[in-house]
């Protein structure tokens, strides 16, 4: 803030807030202005924009495009943000049961960025894969499911998945203890097992 000669630090911090609080969630500049417009905070598009640059810029998050994998193309909107570590999150909103399944979706893609691959949000049709990770002439698509317990969230981790055309490892990670298998070419692994496979 001191370095770029931010005034506005109430509008700075609920947009950093605002992005802590919404991992894994696709989103735009506009989305974040009229979340702030509800909390009557003023806000345009571009100050936004600004915000999240200099909040990249100073490595406190990572910006995650989405890929179209039908045109094959970074699509320029509705990006997701990761935060460039979990303790930040925690830090700015305190601890949540409830935002665990947004905390392992940030380490897997740490994880991903730092064994060297470039990762994006996929998107086929009207359905996201999580992460989409390239690496030189390497792919593979990850679906996080922190249970798949419940039918419905198993089903969508699949369902978007099985539109994959190619012959790139695909994967449905979870934390359920009894995880592992394979389904029509879609490998189901724990989280903790992924993070220390050497396969990728």
């Amino acid at each position: 803030m001191k370095k770029h000669h931010i005034r506005r630090i109430d509008q700075f911090e609920r947009v950093a807030r605002y992005i802590f609080s919404n991992v894994g969630y696709t989103f735009s500049a506009r989305s974040v202005a009229d979340h702030l417009e509800k909390k009557h905070i003023s806000i345009d598009n571009e100050t936004v924009c600004s915000y999240l640059d200099r909040l990249e810029k100073a490595f406190l998050l990572h910006r995650c495009s989405r890929y179209g994998l039908t045109g094959q193309r970074i699509l320029k909107t509705r990006e997701r943000f990761y935060p460039a570590g979990t303790a930040l999150r925690y830090s700015a909103l305190g601890y949540n049961a409830d935002s665990m399944a947004a905390a392992l979706e940030n380490i897997i893609y740490l994880e991903l960025c730092r064994r060297g691959y470039s990762v994006h949000v996929g998107k086929i049709g009207d359905m996201e894969i999580d992460l989409v990770a390239q690496r030189r002439n390497e792919r593979l698509y990850v679906q996080l499911a922190h249970r798949t317990d419940p039918p419905r969230t198993e089903e969508r981790a699949y369902d978007s998945l099985f539109r994959i055309r190619d012959d790139y490892p695909r994967y449905i990670l979870t934390t359920d203890s009894f995880a592992g298998g394979d389904h029509e070419g879609i490998r189901t692994m724990h989280i903790a097992d992924f993070l220390l496979s050497g396969e990728f």
